[in-house]
């Protein structure tokens, strides 16, 4: 059941992600009452902007559990937005791209994070392309320097009711 639940979340997380990308991609929209941007948080670093959580409080000492969604897309996607595109390529070629993002990832982290104590307590290459890790809030910004992360999200368990089944109304 924990697996379900997992995988739940993770294809939550990838939804999401999905929907985040093409906002950054139009560069937010804007709210036509207030004139923000609709609670999107957007960092500019060097390269590409991230998008971090803003529920993620990146003041706090606490040592919190993220989700990072790498640029690089899952080897099958990657295949089928290529063919989209009129593009050919190669499933293995899509999965050594995958496993060359991790790492250069584990290369990034232990320059990014030297001295700070981290773990990774998942890796994603299937459905979802990148890593769950542990670290202080606070510390998460040091990762915006990163050319192997497109998001940030907060991991938190996410509770769903089952669906109730027609036998079961009565």
């Amino acid at each position: 059941m924990k697996k379900f639940y997992k995988g739940v979340i993770i294809g939550f997380s990838v939804v999401i992600c999905f929907g985040c990308q093409s906002e950054l991609l139009d560069g937010g929209k804007m709210d036509s009452k207030t004139g923000n941007e609709n609670e999107m948080e957007v960092i500019e670093t060097v390269k590409t902007p991230i998008y971090v959580d803003p529920k993620i409080d990146l003041t706090s000492e606490k040592r919190g559990s993220i989700i990072i969604q790498f640029r690089t897309k899952p080897a099958r996607i990657a295949v089928l937005e290529a063919k989209a595109k009129g593009q050919a390529l190669a499933l293995e070629k899509a999965m050594k791209d995958v496993e060359e993002s991790h790492m250069r990832f584990q290369k990034e982290i232990q320059i990014l994070l030297e001295k700070v104590p981290y773990s990774i307590t998942g890796t994603y290459k299937t459905v979802y392309n990148g890593v769950t890790m542990e670290l202080p809030a606070y510390k998460i910004k040091r990762l915006l320097e990163s050319s192997e992360i497109s998001t940030i999200h907060s991991n938190k368990d996410i509770q769903i009711d089952p669906p109730i089944l027609p036998f079961e109304q009565m």
